[in-house]
């Protein structure tokens, strides 16, 4: 038996940087470009790596990482399939939240708002984009799904390969394709020393609102 992990105990100090009003960029997605940037250049793991958390019409909550494969027409898009687990959700409940955690530069960014399917045509583009392997795997698994064993894949996979030869171009599936996140709430979060951290939150009412910006306690 291992011995027990004093987990109380483990705790960072974070003081490499701050985060103020005057330093914040005006707008919150220019501001979150500027931090994924610095992300990527600090070699952070899994820079785009973000948690996606749904809720279900009965109102169980689940959360699980994706990644960001787009920002456009300030919404935060990712991929994946429609008839999975977070698809069934989302279809439900269109009301997500999103975290970025870069533990490196120590910050992290929290996403409030509304999801919906992006169009058919960026779906096509970035699944024609995909390495091969990955396009056959949106084919042959059934997402969420209970399965017998590893093996039900590896056959699936195999059967596939043997009726589209790697030299056929692979179309979109219907059950897969994007969705973009549209926000109401984007907050950064910078760590300070004694927990006394730097919290600016954006907020809007609705879409044809401006950005508010408020500073809060941690």
């Amino acid at each position: 038996m291992t011995d027990k992990i004093n987990l109380g105990a483990i705790r960072k100090n974070y003081a490499s940087r701050d985060l103020t009003e005057t330093s914040i960029l005006n707008n919150p997605f220019d501001q979150f470009n500027q931090w994924l940037h610095e992300a990527i250049q600090a070699q952070v793991e899994e820079p785009t790596a973000m948690v996606l958390s749904t809720v279900s019409a009965a109102g169980k909550p689940s959360a699980r990482v994706v990644l960001l494969k787009g920002l456009e027409n300030e919404q935060f898009v990712f991929f994946t399939n429609y008839n999975s687990r977070k698809g069934q959700n989302l279809a439900e409940n269109p009301q997500v939240a999103l975290n970025f955690f870069w533990p490196t530069l120590e910050r992290q960014v929290r996403i409030e708002g509304w999801v919906s399917k992006v169009s058919p045509t960026i779906s096509d583009n970035y699944f024609a984009s995909r390495p091969r392997g990955s396009q056959v795997g949106a084919w042959v698994s059934p997402q969420s799904q209970v399965i017998a064993n590893r093996q039900v894949l590896e056959n699936a996979t195999s059967e596939f390969n043997q009726k589209q030869p790697g030299n056929d171009s692979i179309s979109r599936p219907p059950h897969w394709g994007g969705y973009g996140v549209s926000p109401n709430y984007i907050e950064f979060w910078q760590g300070r020393p004694n927990r006394l951290h730097d919290r600016l939150a954006f907020t809007k009412a609705d879409e044809t609102q401006p950005w508010q910006l408020s500073r809060l306690a941690p």
